[in-house]
């Protein structure tokens, strides 16, 4: 299972926070490798 780096959930983290600053909801973060993907969404980690 493709599981993302520790530096991606960190960007999503940031993501997140600017976007809340202008009423922008991210939806989801999909990291893609090896053919797999992850969805930070589906696995509950998107706020």
């Amino acid at each position: 299972m493709l599981l993302p780096h520790q530096a991606d959930r960190h960007l999503t983290q940031k993501i997140e926070e600017v976007c809340e600053l202008v009423d922008i909801r991210v939806i989801d973060h999909i990291v893609i490798g090896k053919g797999e993907y992850f969805s930070f969404a589906e696995h509950g980690w998107i706020s």
